[in-house]
């Protein structure tokens, strides 16, 4: 019952930004304002369980690559990159600006995962020293490897240019580690 009411609630969420009611969540389960109380006593416990959720999802995904000793590092580092979370849906531009306004504890968790990516810093890192990633400064590659990445919360693009978040994801992955500029013989 807590993943339908979590589901439920990235629905409202989409539907009508952060500010809905318990009432409006019930009512779309068809189940009582009692019974959603049981599981969840208010609004901010859905939402920390769906933050902790979305997070630790991504960790463990992020992990199972990791451990992948059939991947080479490079494969390992774009397969990385391109994990989307649970309930990728929650991940809005428009719902983190509502969360950060109305449950800023929230919000912090979230940004802070949203900028921090330790496990892809040690790929890198370890990429860099075998010689697969040009030697960079690793705090830059960071940084634009995160806010790459973090353009896939502007769902009013993803939508605007009918393309998926994941098919946004792998465009930036090869354009980040395989650049724009054609072969010379592709010109």
């Amino acid at each position: 019952m807590k993943e339908r009411i979590m589901q439920a609630f990235v629905d409202e969420m989409k539907d009508k930004g952060i500010k809905f009611t318990m009432n409006d969540l019930a009512g779309r389960l068809g189940i009582s304002k009692r019974t959603l109380y049981e599981h969840f006593p208010a609004k901010a416990d859905i939402l920390d369980a769906l933050i902790e959720l979305t997070i630790s999802e991504f960790d463990e995904r992020t992990e199972a690559i990791i451990q992948d000793n059939s991947l080479t590092l490079l494969e390992k580092i774009k397969a990385a990159i391109k994990v989307v979370p649970k309930y990728d849906e929650f991940y809005d531009l428009h719902i983190l600006e509502q969360m950060k306004k109305y449950y800023p504890k929230q919000w912090e968790r979230m940004h802070n995962s949203l900028n921090e990516w330790e496990p892809l810093k040690k790929l890198l890192e370890q990429g860099i020293e075998d010689g697969v990633i040009k030697d960079q400064n690793i705090d830059l590659l960071m940084r634009l490897v995160i806010d790459a990445t973090n353009l896939t919360l502007d769902r009013r693009f993803i939508w605007e240019n009918r393309i998926t978040v994941e098919e946004a994801m792998s465009g930036i992955v090869n354009v980040l580690l395989f650049g724009m500029v054609a072969e010379q013989g592709e010109r």
